[in-house]
């Protein structure tokens, strides 16, 4: 488990200290205990049923209803028995309980301060009913905005996100599923109101909870599309054990490139997903050639070469890759055309196939194989910014430059020390030769290009096999 960051858990603890400030006038004459203990028992009851299904998901419609039926700091205590007794999965389990805790306590709080200071209370009870919608929907606004404000801060100080991207795209993913909750929560305290009484009010929870079982629904497809990867990879993990685990760093390193672009969530797991699979044509790979220890004859280095064609075979008809499919059949693609299969140019690369060749001879550098140690990261930095231009998109190296300066590069396959360039040992201190003379003894009528330099062409050379094209284990 990657530990928490000293200043998200700051963060955490300055919203809990927040929430508990909001809550605290709760406790006072004015507090209507009766609606506020049903509302928190509702609401506890539904975030058990939702977590159950979905593991990341929230039931607003009766925290809004406290919002319109509560004075603010009560409809902010609403939320936080049902935060602190529902289940966690993932640790620090304390922790994410006091956010799960403090964020919709927060949010609760400025939506039923919005909500009264536009005449709110008054306007519900009133016989034009109409002139509630306007204040509900600005109390639904800022409950939308205070969870993309709050959510955004943990993205920067848990998740390291850029501050300029923090908060990039979540008010308009919040605000449409918000919306939808504050609409049933106002039925709800519209009925709760009426003559019929809460048991009227909790018929609007039926809908919702339909809706919610079809999310869920999404949720586990989704997860089956997620199980159908690991599946895929782990039969190439266990193909070529040379590179186990390499697939999944390479999708954490493209992860880290894709954020620092500043690409939309929804492109960073696309790229996440090229990541993991872009070598899963491998299995379209004779197993003899992959663990071959000796160097590869020409025409085997042409069979191993087609693996990437292999791999968008094999993914082309699964509809939620999307670009990811792309990635998997060019990452072997150079700026300078020299790649393969297409020999393709510049911008003809696809920009998920660019991410992904950078992640991808990265993690061969700083990986340990059996043959050699692994480089430090400093040093694969500066020989990926070397063939930027030629080999690798320039701006692509930048990015993960820059990302490993703000996270590093925490894994146990990365070396702690500097090699000498040019020259690296295996485990017995047999030196081994530099890449591109092994490449050039692979391959004699292949050039060795000046600006395809020793290390990066080796992570080439090893993305592909495993090893460097004609040096032994």
């Amino acid at each position: 488990m990657r530990p928490v960051p000293p200043r998200a858990r700051g963060y955490v603890l300055g919203a809990a200290l927040g929430g508990a400030a909001c809550v605290a006038p709760a406790f006072g004459p004015d507090t209507p205990w009766s609606v506020l203990a049903l509302l928190a028992v509702l609401y506890a009851a539904g975030e058990h049923a939702v977590r159950r299904d979905v593991a990341a998901a929230t039931f607003f419609p009766v925290l809004l209803a406290g919002v319109f039926l509560l004075p603010p700091a009560a409809a902010a205590l609403a939320a936080v028995p049902g935060a602190l007794c529902a289940r966690v999965e993932r640790r620090p389990r304390g922790l994410r309980r006091l956010w799960r805790a403090a964020q919709p306590a927060l949010a609760a709080w400025a939506a039923g301060h919005v909500y009264a200071a536009l005449g709110g209370p008054a306007a519900a009870s009133a016989p034009d009913f109409p002139y509630v919608l306007l204040p509900a929907a600005a109390a639904v606004l800022a409950f939308a905005l205070a969870l993309t404000a709050l959510d955004g801060g943990i993205l920067l100080t848990a998740e390291l996100v850029p501050a300029r991207t923090a908060w990039r795209g979540l008010l308009l993913r919040s605000l449409a599923p918000v919306s939808v909750h504050g609409l049933a929560g106002l039925m709800m305290a519209v009925l709760w109101s009426s003559p019929y009484g809460p048991p009227a009010a909790l018929l609007v929870l039926l809908p919702m909870g339909v809706s919610c079982w079809v999310f869920a629904q999404y949720h586990r497809e989704r997860s089956a599309h997620q199980a159908t990867i690991r599946a895929l990879v782990q039969a190439v993990d266990l193909k070529d054990r040379y590179t186990r685990g390499h697939s999944e760093r390479v999708g954490r390193a493209s992860v880290l490139i894709a954020r620092e672009l500043g690409m939309a969530d929804d492109r960073v797991e696309l790229l996440r997903f090229a990541g993991i699979l872009h070598d899963v044509g491998k299995l379209g790979v004779p197993t003899r050639l992959l663990r071959k220890e000796g160097p590869l004859t020409p025409q085997e280095r042409r069979v191993i070469e087609l693996h990437p064609e292999y791999g968008h075979e094999m993914v082309r008809g699964i509809g939620f890759l999307g670009e990811a499919r792309a990635a998997v059949l060019h990452h072997h693609e150079r700026i300078d055309g020299s790649g393969y299969p297409y020999g393709l140019t510049g911008a003809q690369i696809p920009e998920a196939a660019r991410v992904v060749a950078v992640a991808d001879a990265f993690d061969a550098m700083t990986s340990t194989r059996s043959y050699r140690r692994a480089r430090p990261v400093p040093a694969a930095v500066a020989e990926l910014e070397r063939c930027a231009g030629v080999q690798f998109d320039a701006a692509m190296v930048r990015a993960l430059a820059r990302a490993l300066q703000r996270h590093g590069w925490s894994s146990e396959v990365t070396a702690g020390t500097e090699t000498t360039a040019g020259t690296e040992t295996t485990a017995g201190g047999e030196p081994v030769r530099g890449a591109a003379a092994e490449a050039a003894s692979g391959a004699a009528s292949e050039p060795v290009r000046e600006a395809a330099s020793e290390a990066a062409s080796e992570a080439a050379s090893e993305a592909v096999v495993g090893r460097p094209r004609s040096g032994r284990r």
